[in-house]
C-alpha cells in the first residue's frame, strides 16, 4: 500500500513538472515552470530511485594489485 502510494507520488511530481505552472482562459497564453524547478525535479526522482536500489548507487569490487598472485 505504501510503495503504491509513492508511486503515485512520483507520477504526480512528473505530470506537474511537465505540465503548464500557469495557464490562461480564453486567450490561450500559458506559462512553462522555470527549467531550474524541472532539472531539481528531475534530480529528486532519479536521487529517490537511486536510494531505492539495494546497491544504493554504490559498486563493490576487490582490486588485487598485480604480482600480488
Amino acid at each position: 500500500m505504501a510503495e503504491e502510494t509513492l508511486d503515485s507520488l512520483d507520477d504526480a511530481i512528473k505530470e506537474n513538472a511537465a505540465g503548464p505552472a500557469k495557464a490562461s482562459g480564453d486567450s490561450g497564453s500559458m506559462e512553462q515552470h522555470p527549467l531550474p524547478d524541472q532539472i531539481a525535479a528531475d534530480k529528486y526522482l532519479a536521487n529517490k530511485k537511486a536510494m531505492a536500489s539495494q546497491t544504493l548507487g554504490l559498486r563493490r569490487a576487490r582490486i588485487v594489485p598485480p604480482g600480488a598472485v
